[in-house]
């Protein structure tokens, strides 16, 4: 049994609370946040025995094997890096890092502690994008990837009466490229590898994140396009164009839907609708990493993390976004 501590207090934390009742092998035994009130009152709603308010403190505990840190991303290097060190798996939420060197450190870290590292994506743990990759052959040659995900936040209209909430600040890493991005980009690693050459743009707001922007990538035998807004609602599907046919994909963060779309007009539907909570497995194959002895996924890899870093560094830098974090 794989005893569980969390890093944060926050929506996408309750949301793992309730994916991981329904993973098998693991026990949340500790929550961690800044301050004591907060973290017990966290700890009695969800029956959790131990609670820190000191990050060392819970590095050093011998009644937590594996942390799942969820806190803003700018603060994910520093904190992953002291719990590996001191041999505590860590589950990163995405991004893992604010750069590519941080997250080179990170996995420098857990090599030093013996421990597993793991970005938190699920689009590519779900399912149906399980039987994407198996059936990605039949459609030929491919040609393009596309990949879309336009999501309005509920922070942006706040943000234009005045108040700049932390997904819009960048101090934290944020913006959409981080925030949403990323679903994108990672899927199109995985598949495909590193592409040759990026160009990107983006609409910089002037709190100094970006709010929406796209991405161009070419490969050997084949181009990738990437969109992505915190401003604007987008309705398009996703879709990776071979020589025999298509594969659309309804949601690229969450994939539910997916059909091959064959150019003679036949349709073969690869739809699996996630039959638990979609972090749900991301956590079982997290603790099936650790269960097993290996040292990473061979899915959310090593390889593909520091690989999806580079990519959107590489993009920041073309449409002049620059953390603190950089410097």
């Amino acid at each position: 049994m794989i005893r569980f501590g969390m890093v944060g207090t926050n929506f996408i934390t309750e949301r793992f609370i309730e994916a991981a009742r329904q993973a098998e092998g693991l026990e949340l035994t500790a929550i961690y946040s800044r301050t004591e009130a907060r973290a017990r009152e966290f700890a009695n709603r969800y029956g959790v025995e131990l609670t820190f308010t000191d990050l060392n403190e819970m590095a050093a505990s011998d009644r937590i094997d594996a942390v799942y840190i969820a806190s803003p991303n700018s603060l994910h290097a520093e904190q992953a890096i002291l719990l590996l060190k001191h041999g505590k798996h860590v589950l990163c939420e995405k991004p893992m890092a604010s750069n590519a060197r941080e997250v080179r450190e990170m996995f420098a870290a857990a090599e030093e502690g013996g421990a597993v590292l793991m970005e938190a994506v699920k689009t590519t743990l779900l399912p149906a994008f399980a039987l994407l990759r198996q059936n990605l052959h039949k459609i030929g040659p491919i040609r393009r990837y596309f990949a879309n995900y336009g999501q309005y936040s509920s922070r942006y209209d706040a943000y234009k009466e005045g108040m700049v909430l932390n997904a819009f600040r960048p101090e934290f890493s944020n913006g959409a490229l981080m925030d949403l991005g990323l679903y994108c980009i990672y899927p199109m690693v995985l598949l495909f590898g590193k592409p040759e050459e990026i160009k990107a743009s983006a609409y910089m707001l002037e709190s100094g994140v970006d709010g929406e922007g796209s991405l161009l990538a070419r490969y050997a035998n084949m181009d990738a396009v990437v969109m992505f807004s915190k401003i604007t609602d987008s309705l398009a599907p996703s879709e990776i164009q071979g020589e025999l046919g298509s594969i659309v994909i309804d949601k690229i963060s969450e994939p539910r839907s997916v059909q091959i779309r064959y150019r003679d007009g036949s349709v073969e539907d690869l739809s699996e609708p996630a039959g638990k909570p979609v972090m749900t497995y991301e956590i079982q194959e997290f603790v099936d990493v650790i269960t097993a002895g290996a040292s990473e996924s061979s899915v959310n890899s090593r390889a593909c993390s520091t690989t999806v870093a580079e990519v959107m560094e590489e993009a920041r830098k073309q449409f002049g976004l620059v953390f603190p974090a950089d410097r």
